[in-house]
């Protein structure tokens, strides 16, 4: 017969200050599919939301954060 024994470890999860964040906004108006691409900084995708509405008339947008985030082990 084996034992296993099982031993819980608290963990946290938090923005990883070191990595970047990338800013993304895609045309949700149908069979349009433009995209903004992926940006550094996010007043970059806002502008070009604002210039693609006021080519297209197009005003629903989708817009993704991505950031990373580290896990690390409590001692």
């Amino acid at each position: 017969m084996s034992r296993t024994v099982l031993r819980y470890v608290r963990h946290t999860i938090r923005h990883a200050p070191d990595a970047e964040v990338t800013f993304e906004a895609f045309c949700t108006t149908s069979d349009c599919g433009a995209e903004s691409g992926s940006q550094e900084a996010q007043q970059t995708a806002q502008d070009w939301c604002l210039r693609h509405a006021g080519r297209t008339g197009h005003d629903l947008f989708r817009r993704i954060v991505t950031d990373h985030a580290r896990v690390t082990r409590e001692e």
